[in-house]
């Protein structure tokens, strides 16, 4: 039987301090609970168990993903590994539903509608206004950035279109290479990604959840068609 060539772990970072409110956080850079660094650790212990060492982690310019490398380098004995990051891993941009709580959108635009927007592959939030404080253009996360390039509203396929360039420039020649990767990323940036390996629907996305702090271990074979794909399982006990 053929063996897998490659892998890479996917990873979301863990809980946020936006995620206590459920409020959409989109581009805003929250940091993490001490929950969600709790969960890091508890993945970086996992991924020690299991045999995992890293060459590289590639990450969004967020702190919770930041925060997330950082505690389970530490659980893993591998502070060392890089951390190269970049605005294609960030997650989706909601457009004006960042800050606001789930309530305040029902009320606000109804529930049909923002669910469409939330799960949904194809319809993308209302957009910031170009003077709206939260537009990306007034964070100097972005100051190096042209602002025609960044988002004001992204549906999940604007966040795929914008997270796939990276796959196919940076992470597939490493993967090639034989490097060791781990990427941490944010929800939607992961589903679109699974979509992607998984050939999966606009429809089938719509079911695909991806857990805070819970490695994905994709593989490959020699010519980087996936082989397989298996979530590793933390123990919650770790998280103690």
């Amino acid at each position: 039987m053929t063996e897998p060539a490659h892998q890479i772990v996917f990873i979301r970072h863990g809980h946020s301090e936006w995620n206590l409110t459920d409020r959409f956080t989109g581009w805003t850079d929250i940091p993490l609970t001490e929950v969600g660094l709790a969960e890091a650790a508890a993945a970086g212990r996992q991924l020690a168990q299991s045999g995992f060492v890293f060459d590289e982690v590639h990450g969004s310019v967020l702190q919770r993903t930041r925060q997330t490398t950082e505690a389970l380098l530490d659980a893993m004995g591998t502070p060392e590994v890089p951390l190269l990051t970049s605005w294609r891993l960030n997650e989706r941009h909601y457009g004006s539903l960042q800050g606001m709580d789930k309530h305040e959108i029902f009320s606000t635009w109804g529930e049909a509608a923002s669910r469409r927007w939330w799960r949904g592959y194809f319809e993308p939030p209302p957009p910031l206004d170009i003077n709206d404080p939260r537009h990306p253009r007034f964070d100097p996360l972005y100051q190096s950035l042209d602002s025609a390039a960044l988002p004001i509203t992204e549906s999940l396929r604007d966040c795929q279109q914008r997270t796939l360039p990276y796959w196919h420039a940076v992470l597939v020649p490493r993967l090639r290479e034989g490097r060791r990767l781990l990427v941490v990323s944010h929800g939607n940036t992961l589903r679109g990604l699974v979509m992607h390996l998984d050939g999966l629907s606009a429809e089938a996305v719509e079911q695909v959840e991806i857990p805070s702090g819970v490695p994905l271990v994709y593989r490959f074979d020699a010519d980087l068609r996936v082989f397989d794909h298996v979530w590793l399982t933390v123990s919650v006990t770790t998280l103690v």
